[in-house]
């Protein structure tokens, strides 16, 4: 199971996340997003599982958008089509 962790305007690094790889191991990432004087961190410790490239890498971007999430979308197939 992936480790999640989130702040607003509590900056965190690396050293924090790591307190969370017993939770993913595989990959880890972090994202900060401003908005306005605030600042949001996610942070992502992954466990791979059926995807082990790198594009299952964590927190995702799109467009204005960041996600982070816990687990697989094990039905990607079928939303694929």
């Amino acid at each position: 199971m992936c480790g999640i962790l989130g702040t607003v305007n509590i900056e965190f690094n690396k050293t924090i996340l790591d307190l969370l790889e017993h939770r993913g191991p595989d990959d880890w990432g972090i994202e900060v997003v401003e908005i306005g004087k605030n600042k949001i961190y996610f942070g992502h410790r992954r466990l791979s599982i059926l995807d082990l490239s790198p594009l299952g890498h964590q927190p995702m971007e799109f467009e204005n958008f960041v996600i982070v999430y816990n687990g697989e979308v094990y039905n990607f197939k079928e939303i694929r089509n």
